[in-house]
């Protein structure tokens, strides 16, 4: 049934929770851009919008075909993430993104076969992918192409957005629209497409062949897209760290990550090579250079780092050594606290390596690009929900 409710309007597609209390919510918070102007005050777009069905009745009669509600509600509302072009316009005036259900193929006529089959034939190959770098390539001489027989992958809920991006998918139209104004208008394909596409790159690690199909796009332009939003998520989602306290801890792959004592990624450094040591990537990542007098951190007996940190009479703090002598209860009981406090360092590092693209094997065409990655992955890291919350629920 189609979402409604007293307390407000709410979008009618299937799996859409969008809602006026939700965007008051979201326009009362502190523009990360304006502060200390809130979301409503300052100049930024909405995060979103309503838009009202028309009141004539071909209009009525598409919107309630493309929204498909089996029991539509009286006033129908759609939030502006499920518009192509994120309003009704003349090109686009209907709801076509993410609409809650699977979309049927369009058929091709030129299969000589029975009504409604479609020809596996049809479905395009990297080698036909690889013609040219134009959104849709023909088949064949009809005017049937790729985009007609091939459709887009769709985000329907929370537990899509998190299997191909990594997360929920109000999060994931939170992205899009803070990332839309710095699309490249070169590129044919939707905004909302590029940015999924590259997610799920670096989620999960997908041939780019593999995405080429499942994208309907040529092989060299989905190259081009993934690099191109590598660079701008980069930039975009970059972060200044000041007044750091936090844990410290090496993954296995040659990268330093600090940890804010709420879970969130506060640091994160260049990869490096598998011969370095922790003390060298400690030195050499400009931590150091964010660390303050009177901060303390934390960090594993394997981080040999005292005299780095005694210089700026910053404070380390690890597990006790057990020597040849029993340690003592006041020594365990510290140890133990300092354990479970480094639960939240491994909880991190685990959400860092649902991102698949930091944990196998990664193409040589984005080695370049590894530490722009990193600190992509370590955004999005960010924006799940509070790591010690979780924990604790």
């Amino acid at each position: 049934m189609a979402n409604s409710g007293g307390s407000g309007r709410i979008c009618s597609v299937k799996g859409c929770h969008n809602s006026y209390r939700k965007l008051k919510k979201l326009l009362d918070n502190e523009c990360y851009d304006h502060k200390p102007a809130t979301r409503a005050e300052c100049t930024c777009p909405k995060p979103f919008k309503f838009h009202r069905m028309p009141s004539d009745d071909e209009g009525k009669r598409k919107w309630l075909a493309a929204l498909n509600l089996k029991f539509p509600p009286r006033n129908i509302h759609v939030c502006s993430f499920h518009f192509v072009d994120r309003q009704p316009t003349t090109e686009n005036p209907f709801p076509e993104l993410w609409l809650g259900y699977d979309r049927p193929l369009k058929h091709t006529e030129n299969y000589e076969g029975r009504p409604g089959e479609e020809s596996l034939a049809s479905v395009p190959t990297p080698m036909q992918l690889n013609v040219d770098d134009h959104a849709c390539t023909s088949i064949n001489s009809a005017s049937s192409t790729q985009c007609d027989t091939v459709k887009p992958l769709t985000l329907m809920n929370d537990s899509d957005s998190n299997l191909y991006t990594g997360l929920p998918l109000h999060t994931f139209h939170i992205l899009v629209a803070v990332l839309r104004p710095h699309a490249n208008e070169a590129y044919q394909t939707e905004v909302e497409q590029q940015i999924l596409l590259t997610l799920m790159k670096l989620k999960l690690n997908l041939l780019i062949e593999d995405l080429a199909i499942r994208f309907c796009i040529s092989v060299s332009q989905v190259s081009r897209i993934i690099s191109f939003w590598i660079d701008t998520m980069a930039v975009v989602l970059k972060q200044h760290y000041h007044n750091v306290t936090c844990i410290l801890d090496c993954s296995e792959i040659k990268y330093l990550v600090a940890i804010a004592p709420c879970g969130l990624v506060m640091f994160i450094s260049a990869a490096y090579g598998g011969r370095c040591s922790d003390k060298f990537i400690t030195c050499d990542s400009g931590i150091l250079e964010n660390l303050k007098p009177g901060d303390e951190v934390m960090a594993d007996r394997g981080f040999l780092i005292r005299d780095l940190l005694y210089e700026r009479q910053v404070n380390l703090i690890i597990p006790h050594f057990a020597n040849q002598t029993q340690l003592t209860e006041e020594k365990v009981t510290c140890s133990r606290r300092i354990a479970n406090v480094r639960i939240h360092v491994e909880r991190a590092i685990r959400r860092l390596k649902v991102y698949k693209v930091l944990s196998q094997t990664l193409p040589i065409t984005l080695m370049p690009k590894i530490d722009k990655i990193l600190r992509i992955c370590a955004a999005l890291v960010n924006l799940h929900g509070d790591l010690i919350r979780e924990a604790e629920n």
